[in-house]
């Protein structure tokens, strides 16, 4: 996951990409950092094409107001610029997985449908 710092950046990012994973925390959270490696294994494995950044909330608390991050970790992912999901606090890989398998399908697996 590549970090982001500036909401510049990220708006540039989530207007260009067709799909975007901004994963929010920061080196406090334990559960952060058990999440995110399953996470970035999951998207880097089989959703490729689902672009990924990190904000450290400590760091770029402007980011994670703009964006109405209360706690971490949260994740939220934007398909065609639109906020499509957005999970906080107790995320399961597989329910995560679940949400997310049909809306990638859909944009990216157009020819098969």
């Amino acid at each position: 996951m590549e970090p982001i710092l500036t909401l510049v950046e990220l708006s540039q990012s989530i207007a260009t990409e067709e799909a975007l994973l901004v994963y929010f925390s920061h080196e406090q959270c334990n559960v952060c950092k058990v999440l995110k490696p399953k996470i970035e294994a999951l998207i880097s494995g089989y959703y490729k094409k689902i672009g990924m950044l990190y904000c450290n909330t400590i760091n770029n608390p402007e980011i994670a107001a703009q964006h109405s991050i209360f706690v971490v970790p949260s994740i939220i992912i934007w398909f065609e610029g639109k906020e499509t999901f957005r999970f906080s606090r107790n995320i399961g890989v597989g329910e995560f997985e679940s949400a997310i398998k049909r809306p990638y399908q859909m944009l990216f697996n157009k020819e098969k449908l």
